[in-house]
């Protein structure tokens, strides 16, 4: 970021995972960092860690626009903002009530929009700022179980495109990260989610839907999770994203992100759909 600018990093959902790895990682290394969520008490423990606490709820305009304010009342603007906060809404699409779709996009897409409108007039003033959107490689790929959440994923990847060509001219660079595999309670929220969405036993995604939660549950315990990493490997390629002069417009990380969107790119959509029947019961 250039010289003289804010070095305030604003974080999203820091009470764990990626979030709270990214938080002590920037602090650690000297920047000031606000760590946010929607329960303060959910971070207390990031303060010992020399970041300064806000709530934040990204479902809440208000409330964004009070965690941006305090940071430009303080720092003079926002110079990095990290758009972590999500979580996965799995099930069929069918069953998922409007409500929980609602809120899923609230979650992942409407906040770290409006969160970016909020902090772009500083970052335009000072003529530099980063963008940090958390993606997936689920923005590159759809798993069967997962439609509503890779639809956010996938909104980032446009949002991000066409937000980085904007801003450029004002000194902003913007970076999408996309992990692969990562350990981290995500795979609890996406069970749960998964168990809200299914039905009774005689619905016709009874099957799918358990096979679905099992499989979740499955893949952090398999083999294939020493191809994934953990928060601190995101939180290392965040810093990277903010520090260097110019900024890396993706950042797709892990082998398993790797392996699965060349696995993606290479198989056409019939081969792709056969190989998630291999998977996963059909439902009919």
């Amino acid at each position: 970021m250039a010289s003289g600018a804010s070095k305030a990093v604003l974080i999203t959902g820091c009470s764990s995972g990626i979030g709270e790895a990214t938080a002590r990682r920037l602090a650690g290394r000297g920047w000031t960092v606000y760590a946010s969520a929607r329960r303060l008490e959910s971070i207390a423990g990031l303060a010992e860690a020399g970041c300064k606490l806000l709530q934040l709820d990204v479902t809440d305009e208000a409330s964004m626009r009070a965690a941006v304010e305090t940071v430009v009342r303080e720092q003079g603007a926002v110079g990095a903002l990290v758009n972590n906060a999500g979580y996965s809404q799995g099930g069929a699409i069918e069953q998922v009530s409007m409500e929980a779709v609602r809120r899923q996009f609230e979650t992942n897409v409407f906040g770290l929009i409006y969160l970016t409108q909020l902090v772009l007039p500083g970052m335009r003033a000072q003529r530099s700022g980063r963008i940090v959107n958390v993606g997936s490689m689920g923005g590159r790929l759809t798993f069967p179980g997962g439609g509503l959440y890779h639809a956010t994923k996938h909104s980032l990847e446009a949002i991000s495109d066409a937000l980085r060509f904007e801003v450029a001219g004002f000194g902003i660079g913007v970076t999408l990260v996309e992990p692969g595999l990562i350990a981290s309670d995500f795979a609890k929220t996406a069970v749960a989610t998964v168990a809200e969405a299914d039905g009774d036993a005689d619905d016709p995604y009874s099957a799918f839907n358990t096979k679905l939660a099992a499989m979740t549950v499955g893949v952090y315990e398999s083999p294939i999770r020493h191809l994934g990493g953990s928060p601190e490997v995101v939180a290392k390629a965040i810093e990277k994203a903010i520090s260097r002069r110019r900024a890396p417009t993706r950042m797709l990380l892990t082998p398993s992100g790797h392996l699965t969107v060349l696995q993606r790119k290479l198989l056409p959509d019939r081969l792709w759909d056969a190989a998630m029947r291999s998977q996963l019961p059909q439902p009919r």
